[in-house]
């Protein structure tokens, strides 16, 4: 979809478009989207039927403020049903609401998505840690689907009704569907199927035990070789919360795992706090983002801007990261 806005035509990208390798942009070990133009897409619902289209965006969609989605109404950038409305205008239920926006997405270690075997019916590549799985909250492109795409021509099963019409663009895509998860800070193997039918056969294996999972962690301490943690682990095959699990087992036990950003900051081990952050920020400096801070990325970010275009309505421009990344 084109528009002009402010003498300059705007691509807006939907999820129907396809990332690209041209997209990426690649500082110091880690991998950056360049900020595009995205069309957000959802539709009404009930509870939101009688509300004011400014005031549903500022309830429902907490990352903006009421200024902003004030503005962002006036100059067109929200849409009802394809049509500019005025900030007083009242969503009724199932109506399109389009928000045209200046996506930035956080950074990722530049770590290779790689292959290790292509069968006919399967598809098992590496995970880096810092990636998430499929597109989600501020990730699309910076995803292993995103990444498998742009890099090998791979594309999710899911693409297959969006582009049954674009007969060039399915002959030139391999179709893959993820058949388990794996949480955005782990690495590991990934199984893919590739087709829908070979996917539900993985989930069924996986769901009945057939398949199993082993975690490897570095955790903090010397952990007992002859310790058993014999705690349940309620593992949902689909939703993939083992791991956080796991995360809160080991640090009852007082081993949290090393780099872990969330439960280590709990965890007193007799030392002082300042020690012990010192030695977290020692071993996450080569394996985690989180070793770096925000003014960092920040600073990183104002570097690279001239690779991308600044929006004047944008509240993450001119920075290359989103504002608050944590």
């Amino acid at each position: 979809m084109k528009r002009n806005r402010e003498d300059m035509e705007i691509v807006w990208q939907t999820p129907a478009n396809p990332p690209e390798r041209r997209d990426y942009i690649f500082r110091n070990g880690i991998r950056y989207v360049k900020p595009y133009y995205f069309e957000f897409i959802s539709h009404a619902k009930n509870r939101w039927a009688g509300k004011t289209i400014v005031d549903l965006f500022a309830e429902e969609f907490k990352g903006r403020n009421r200024d902003y989605y004030d503005s962002a109404v006036k100059s067109g950038r929200i849409q009802v049903d394809g049509k500019t409305v005025p900030v007083s205008y009242r969503v009724q239920s199932s109506q399109k609401i389009s928000h045209f926006v200046h996506r930035h997405e956080p950074p990722v270690m530049a770590l290779d998505v790689k292959i290790l075997h292509e069968g006919e019916d399967v598809l098992t590549v590496y995970k880096p840690a810092s990636v998430p799985v499929h597109p989600c909250g501020q990730y699309r492109k910076n995803t292993v689907v995103g990444i498998l795409q742009a890099e090998h021509d791979l594309a999710p099963v899911f693409r297959i009704q969006l582009l049954i019409y674009q007969i060039t663009i399915l002959h030139n895509f391999h179709f893959f569907s993820a058949v388990h998860r794996l949480d955005r800070l782990v690495s590991g193997l990934l199984i893919l199927a590739r087709s829908a039918s070979q996917a539900d056969l993985f989930r069924q294996q996986i769901e009945s035990g057939m398949v199993q999972k082993q975690y490897i962690a570095k955790v903090v301490g010397e952990f007992p070789e002859e310790q058993v943690v014999n705690l349940r682990v309620n593992f949902n095959a689909r939703e993939g919360r083992s791991t956080t699990e796991i995360r809160v087992h080991l640090q009852s036990t007082g081993h949290p795992i090393a780099n872990d950003t969330l439960y280590l900051t709990e965890f007193v081990d007799g030392g002082s706090r300042r020690t012990f952050i010192a030695h977290k920020g020692t071993v996450k400096s080569s394996h985690s983002l989180d070793s770096k801070s925000n003014d960092d990325c920040i600073s990183e970010s104002q570097e690279l801007i001239e690779d991308f275009g600044i929006d004047p309505m944008c509240t993450n421009c001119p920075n290359l990261a989103p504002i608050g990344l944590a």
